[in-house]
């Protein structure tokens, strides 16, 4: 490829595609998970008056320091901070972190403000954020200490981040907090030291502002300087821009500086763009990119991803949004210019390495490190913190921008810096360096687009699954009922048969996953066949039920299986039962919890519940059944919490969730016969429950529509200085 030009107009521009442009005095890379945690830690010992620590997580329990021979005793974050703010009369350590959704709560450390908050209660402050729109989330990793060092990145003081430059498959420090290995991570931190540190102290100070009703000052300048001695300044003296995300909240309005800087840079590219990201789904960003792969002299772009996203529900909705994007790009890739890869390593067998880091690399004058995925939620929905720094011609710090992607290109080849940049030199094409150095077992491997036909299919655009901005219950009814479902008109019986196609996709897609050759057919029923025949059969579904409530499993899904392996009348029984036992017990839990743990818990945006079981009668709990407002867990928790009268809660369940019981198991039973005998009479009979259902549920959402707006007011108490 020719070489181009390295003039090009400032990109950064405060207002437009950033927050704030600051002086760094130093900056550097951290690749992977332990430089990091090396690094905060000799800054953290070195703090004088501040630490500041936001994250979308954080775990109390991890161990900053790895050991060939793992060491019970080796010192937890907990300890660490406690000891540091111990001995330091003036330091106060502040950690902010995402007031999370239920749903999170089994994979995090449960009421972490005990083991730091109340050990030094006057110097260290925990806190949890929801100050967000619902189904938001705070995204930003950052760390401030002394507004004099800071890192920004994509990095959580959480469990499972820990990991080497090496990602060996077989290495015993990669372990989470209970002891079990993980598989190997990649991910990246920015350390920058000045004014730059002193801005993201600002921000953060709002965040608590928000969060709390507090306010922060910054903290008196000293002579002590904490950047970590052993950590090499790769710049010096560069101008660092901070990019955010915020969605639209209260009286604030939107910032969108994050996609409005990725779209910027794009479009400034001459000769490379080279990606690490988690996600691939913005439908903006992919149509920059396109954009410029169509352009018959524009940039190489290089991309490199997980192999998969984690989980099989998580690759079946982002994995498959993510396809969808990679099929358009190719498709636009007229010039042969677009390279999608995935890291491995030796003997990573089945596992893959899960790629974190969220960084873009725009020729040899821009870079970017930060917490935004590029997923629509990260563009428009969810806070996030991105650092740049643009060259502006200077060729020191391009020589630096170039050194930091050839180290990341040479640790995924197995190779050196070096060889990076001869090879890069001579050819003019960083797609000719994968080639030639992509021979090795620790090598990129070209990602293959297997867009599932059933995704394009059931899936929506995205507005589920990757919100740009917060969804609304109608708009989520918009996004997988046709309009001509939803209204009223002639072609009534196509409306049904398309709901029909729905479910029979659905299913098949159920067999056609990962989940569903694990899940066979064959040893469902061999299990059902067993249970069947067992006289335990009954306690095992009632305890199936105590156990499922408390992990969160959805309760139709719980009653689903039931009806599927007992039949409709049975099943129905059971699962009554079953319900009800569950709540009883999930409502004592938050009898003796309390208000203030339920709220800690469930998360400040689930208040409104408390406001709908405010009257605490009969008819409230019977009308929050019929027309549920949250998971049925959570309700039963937060009923618990207000103490609403056990009888009237008894009664209100049974009378509440029978009719919806004995409606999904004689719908599960006809959906089973329709797919087992598909013909005329299975599937007619299959299509007049689903168009009564629909019936039923757009008569529900009728009255839902007519009923007072219950608000968002908590019935909970809240701690003094915070808000909603």
């Amino acid at each position: 490829m020719a070489e181009k030009k390295r003039d090009h107009n400032q990109v950064l521009c405060e207002g437009k595609n950033c927050w704030r442009i600051e002086p760094a005095e130093r900056v550097a890379f951290l690749i992977d998970g332990q430089a990091y945690f090396v690094a905060f830690k000799a800054a953290v010992e070195r703090a004088q008056r501040s630490v500041l620590i936001v994250g979308w997580d954080f775990d109390s329990r991890i161990k900053l320091e790895r050991h060939e021979k793992p060491q019970d005793d080796a010192e937890q974050l907990r300890d660490f901070l406690i000891t540091v703010v111990s001995r330091r009369k003036d330091l106060h350590i502040h950690i902010l972190v995402w007031d999370f959704a239920v749903i999170y709560a089994l994979d995090r450390e449960l009421f972490p403000e005990r083991k730091l908050d109340r050990q030094v209660p006057r110097r260290l402050h925990f806190r949890f954020d929801g100050n967000h729109p619902v189904g938001a989330s705070h995204h930003q990793k950052i760390v401030v200490v002394d507004d004099t060092v800071a890192f920004v990145g994509g990095i959580d003081l959480s469990k499972s981040r820990w990991d080497t430059t090496e990602h060996r498959v077989k290495d015993p420090r990669r372990v989470d907090t209970l002891g079990h290995n993980y598989p190997p991570r990649h991910d990246v931190q920015m350390a920058v030291g000045g004014p730059a540190a002193a801005a993201l102290g600002d921000l953060v100070r709002e965040r608590w502002h928000r969060a709390t009703g507090h306010l922060l000052k910054p903290p008196e300048r000293k002579d002590n300087d904490p950047w970590p001695p052993d950590l090499s300044a790769h710049m010096e003296n560069v101008r660092v821009g901070i990019a955010r995300t915020e969605s639209a909240h209260e009286k604030r309005q939107d910032i969108r500086e994050v996609e409005n800087l990725y779209i910027d840079s794009i479009a400034a590219a001459r000769r490379y763009i080279y990606i690490e990201n988690q996600y691939l789904t913005s439908e903006k960003i992919a149509d920059a990119l396109a954009a410029r792969l169509e352009e018959k002299d524009g940039p190489e772009v290089v991309m490199v991803l997980p192999r998969r996203c984690p989980g099989w529900l998580e690759e079946s909705t982002m994995g498959a949004l993510r396809s969808r994007l990679l099929k358009r790009l190719n498709e636009r890739d007229r010039h042969q210019r677009l390279r999608v890869y995935y890291p491995v390593v030796p003997e990573l067998g089945d596992e893959h390495i899960i790629v974190h880091a969220k960084l873009m690399v725009v020729d040899d004058w821009l870079v970017r490190v930060g917490s935004a995925n590029i997923s629509n939620r990260s563009m428009g929905l969810d806070s996030e913190c991105d650092l740049a720094i643009e060259a502006l011609g200077e060729e020191r710090i391009e020589k630096a921008i170039t050194n930091f992607r050839n180290r990341l290109v040479a640790e995924h080849l197995g190779a050196s810096a070096d060889e990076v940049a001869d090879i890069l030199s001579s050819r003019q094409s960083l797609i000719e360096v994968m080639d030639e150095l992509g021979d090795s077992e620790r090598t990129l491997v070209h990602m293959k687009v297997e867009e599932p036909e059933w995704s394009d299919k059931i899936l929506p655009a995205s507005a589920l699954f990757d919100p740009e901005s917060p969804v609304s219950p109608e708009k989520l009814v918009e996004e997988f009922i046709p309009e001509e479902v939803r209204k009223p008109g002639k072609h009534g019986l196509l409306r049904l048969g398309l709901i029909l196609l729905l479910l029979l996709t659905l299913s098949a897609a159920w067999r056609w996953t990962p989940l569903g050759e694990w899940l066979s057919l064959e040893r469902i029923t061999g299990w059902i066949d067993h249970l069947r025949g067992s006289a335990s059969a009954p306690f095992i579904i009632l305890g199936g039920y105590i156990v499922g409530s408390l992990v969160l499993v959805p309760v139709t899904l719980m009653i689903l299986a039931t009806a599927f392996a007992f039949g409709p009348v049975a099943g129905a029984v059971y699962s009554l039962v079953g319900c009800l036992m569950a709540a009883v017990l999930t409502y004592a839990l938050g009898h003796i919890l309390g208000r203030d743990k339920v709220r800690r818990l469930a998360g400040s945006r689930l208040d409104r519940i408390s406001r709908r079981l405010a009257d605490h009668g009969l008819v409230t709990m019977l009308t929050v059944r019929l027309l549920p407002v949250a998971p049925y867990t959570v309700v039963n928790i937060v009923a618990g919490a207000l103490h609403i009268p056990l009888r009237g809660y008894v009664l209100g369940t049974i009378l509440g969730m029978a009719p919806g019981i004995i409606a999904i198991t004689v719908f599960e039973r006809q959906l089973e016969v329709a797919i087992r005998e598909p013909g005329v009479k299975s599937l007619g009979l299959l299509a007049v429950l689903v168009g009564a259902i629909v019936v039923v549920a757009l008569a529900v959402k009728k009255r839902k529509g007519k009923q007072q707006d219950w608000g968002m007011d908590s019935d909970l108490p809240r701690e003094k200085g915070e808000q909603n």
